[in-house]
């Protein structure tokens, strides 16, 4: 474990000289030092490090939570719903066209509208802390799309289970709906008039104790949303969008920084251990089709989500591009679709989809004024064609 943490440092420090986001970087180091690539092997089984993984997913998701202010969800509930709404219709009906399209069956296409459909929110949570745009008015839209994704995975998730195993029970497919469905309102309302009660159990000056009893908290929520059928993560969230909220919250997101950049290179490189490089190149221009699907399709939900906004091109870029990448929810579907015996083809294609988006996304965000030079409504003002690094020099901009 601790070679693994010195080998994502490492590349991270040589990436960062030349300008490559650490993302990609973290990724590569667990392809380079995996089971899958010849040379030194520092872990030969992905599943030792599934908990760290896990965790670095739940803190992550957590600090997106302690950003997105309940302030922010009740004024923009509509517009979050909207935009949302026509980013899954764009992706997720894309995903299952190109699956049909392939030919290798019904469950196979589900499966794929899934994997092309729902961004990762590990990905672009990271992505918005690197660039510095966690201050940005289109930051907004994005965790507003990132918390409809995971209300969306969440029920998807129930309904795919069911076809996946065989099963032709209605009833039980509706059950597992129904249960991760009551259970999101129960974490809404929660979040919705709960926050005074949370901040008094969580006030305290010690620090030691805050950091325990937050860290506690969203990891339990994080077991029990799972155990409900909803993914782990947004169990995670609403516990950061509760405390954010509270008194402590400015405290609590400065103690958690150092957990979310550890645990968060963990996920990445644990990511990077499951690929296998010699499966790619039998799936290589499936994969390079349904990338080049993913980026039409996030480029016009980005300019829907910028007018419901009423953003220009710069913002439409940056919503483009940071949703872009795929992840944790695709390596899910892999998961359940080996487990039911789907299409041989379908693991590495997933495998090659999400490691050219995982490294493709961070890069496009990074370089996304590029992309508002050629988007509609003419002209971009200066401010929105600012290059990262440069956004200081414009007051009010993060």
């Amino acid at each position: 474990m601790g070679g693994a943490f010195l080998a994502a440092a490492v590349l991270a420090r040589l990436g960062g000289r030349i300008g490559l986001p650490t993302i990609p970087l973290f990724i590569l180091a667990g392809i380079l030092l995996g089971p899958h690539t010849p040379g030194i092997v520092l872990v030969a089984d992905p599943h030792d490090l599934e908990m760290l993984s896990a965790l670095g997913l739940v803190l992550l998701l957590f600090y997106l939570g302690l950003e997105f202010h309940m302030d922010d969800l009740k004024a923009g509930g509509r517009k979050m719903a909207i935009a949302g709404g026509s980013y899954l219709a764009l992706n997720v009906g894309a995903g299952l066209g190109f699956g049909f399209a392939l030919g290798w069956g019904t469950s196979e296409a589900l499966v794929l509208a899934g994997v092309l459909g729902i961004s990762s929110s590990a990905i672009v949570t990271k992505v918005l802390v690197d660039t510095g745009r966690l201050g940005n008015p289109e930051t907004k839209p994005i965790l507003g799309i990132i918390v409809v994704e995971d209300i969306f995975l969440a029920l998807y998730l129930a309904a795919l289970q069911p076809i996946l195993s065989g099963a032709n029970s209605l009833s039980a497919a509706v059950m597992d709906g129904g249960k991760a469905f009551g259970f999101l309102i129960l974490l809404a309302l929660a979040a919705r008039f709960g926050t005074r009660i949370v901040g008094k159990l969580f006030a305290t000056r010690d620090d030691e104790l805050l950091v325990i009893s937050f860290l506690g908290a969203a990891v339990f929520m994080a077991g029990v949303s799972e155990w409900f059928g909803v993914a782990d993560a947004i169990g995670a969230f609403m516990v950061g969008l509760m405390l954010g909220s509270t008194t402590s919250g400015e405290r609590i997101r400065k103690l958690v920084h150092p957990l979310r950049d550890a645990f968060g290179a963990m996920f990445f490189f644990a990511f990077g251990l499951s690929i296998d490089p010699g499966d790619l190149p039998v799936v290589i221009w499936p994969v390079l089709a349904a990338v080049a699907v993913t980026l039409v399709m996030n480029v016009l939900a980005g300019l829907a989500a910028a007018r419901v906004y009423g953003f220009g091109p710069g913002p439409a870029a940056n919503i483009s591009t940071t949703l872009l990448a795929r992840g944790e929810f695709a390596l899910i579907l892999a998961t359940m679709a080996a487990g039911a015996g789907l299409d041989d083809r379908l693991s590495p294609f997933i495998a090659g989809y999400v490691l050219l988006l995982a490294v493709l996304g961070p890069l496009a965000a990074g370089q996304s004024h590029w992309l508002a030079r050629v988007l509609p409504k003419g002209k971009a003002a200066e401010v929105e064609l600012t290059p990262p690094g440069r956004a200081e020099a414009v007051p009010g901009r993060r």
